[in-house]
């Protein structure tokens, strides 16, 4: 990222930037806005909070500008993708721990292949789906920095167009459903690439590293877990004066009947660990928020807690959808918490194609609002 003419514009030509992009992710923050959001509304040592962080956009734009921040995020996939981009392990732990894996795979012969669903080997090429299997056994993508990052670039490089990804030909922010998937490659005669996973991975890993990893000047935290609870233990820590109070509140809660975020991931999920099919069981806060009561209530919780923790002054910036269900509840529930604040609202229509249209929705969309409130 840099900042031309005073507004932030996309660059892999330093560290901040190129780490700034690391995974493909639905309905994500531009990079370039949460910088301009950040550096705005904010100063150094400042603290911004993201109960809802994706792939923690905000956060990284905070601790890039000398700021502090805690995001939070229920999708594992996202979380991965967060804790690379604030804290990448050296280039050459993870190359030698890249070339541990390799040596693995062949361990992850025949039989555990033959125990895949068969869209595996439809999307993958036998090497390239031993690889997938010892990396997704061997690293420890929850606690060890060197196995995080290795499994963030594995993970944005798992499907891709043919060539560019180690797939068979394949979207890259969203997984096919299987059935589906094969048979459309059947009818085209396509199969996977058949590549040296090593080698295609140390590319990829040369690529994200050359120009060095980004020094964030600022303390960046990224949790995994569901937002409603973890904020009760901030709200804790802020009364008791273990955590200061944050400046800027910055996010963009899912919108209500969107995207299922996990059946849409699940081969990502898949090499997390998940099971080996999609699938669309839901916990409380996963999937589509198709309950409208569920949905007011996730956001009536969220906003309580962090009405309690926000400075006095406190600048609150929510991006939401244009449609009127969506806009009305997040109103309503920010107004009830933040009462007598001042609001300021900003259309943002949609230039362009928008990430639905990947998913097969051509239609015409009303866009977004930014939603900012001080005292």
């Amino acid at each position: 990222m840099i900042q031309v003419n005073g507004k932030w514009q996309r660059t892999y030509k330093n560290a901040i930037g190129r780490w700034a992009a690391v995974g493909p992710y639905y309905a994500m923050f531009p990079n370039e806005f949460a910088f301009d959001v950040v550096s705005r509304f904010t100063d150094p040592g400042d603290w911004v909070l993201e109960p809802f962080a994706g792939r923690f956009s905000s956060i990284y734009a905070a601790t890039s500008q000398r700021r502090n921040g805690i995001g939070i995020e229920i999708n594992p996939v996202g979380w991965v993708y967060g804790q690379t981009k604030l804290y990448p392990a050296p280039r050459e732990s993870v190359e030698d721990r890249l070339r541990e894996i390799s040596q693995r795979a062949r361990f992850f012969g025949v039989r555990s292949r033959q125990k895949l669903a068969d869209f595996f080997s439809h999307c993958y090429a036998p090497n390239v789906l031993s690889f997938l299997l010892a990396a997704r056994h061997d690293l420890n993508w929850k606690e060890d920095s060197v196995d995080i990052t290795l499994m963030s670039l594995i993970l944005i490089s798992l499907h891709a167009k043919l060539g560019s990804g180690l797939s068979n030909q394949m979207r890259q922010s969203k997984a096919m459903a299987p059935d589906y998937s094969v048979r459309w490659w059947t009818r085209r005669k396509m199969t996977p690439p058949n590549l040296d996973p090593l080698d295609f991975m140390l590319k990829k890993i040369e690529w994200r590293y050359k120009q060095g990893r980004p020094e964030g000047t600022g303390k960046g935290l990224a949790i995994l877990a569901d937002c409603t609870t973890e904020l009760e233990q901030i709200v804790l820590n802020v009364k008791k004066g273990e955590q200061p109070r944050f400046k800027l509140l910055l996010t963009s809660p899912p919108y209500y009947d969107i995207t299922h975020y996990h059946y849409d991931q699940w081969i990502r999920y898949w090499m997390l660990g998940g099971p080996d099919f999609p699938s669309k069981v839901e916990n409380r806060h996963r999937g589509r928020f198709s309950s409208k009561g569920a949905y007011q209530k996730l956001l009536d919780s969220v906003f309580e807690h962090v009405a309690q923790i926000m400075d006095d002054n406190a600048i609150i910036y929510v991006r939401t959808d244009k449609r009127p269900f969506t806009l009305e509840t997040t109103r309503n529930v920010l107004m009830k918490h933040f009462p007598d604040w001042e609001v300021e609202e900003t259309n943002r229509p949609f230039d362009g194609q928008t990430q639905t249209a990947l998913f097969g929705d051509f239609s015409r969309k009303p866009g977004e609002v930014d939603i900012v409130m001080r005292r």
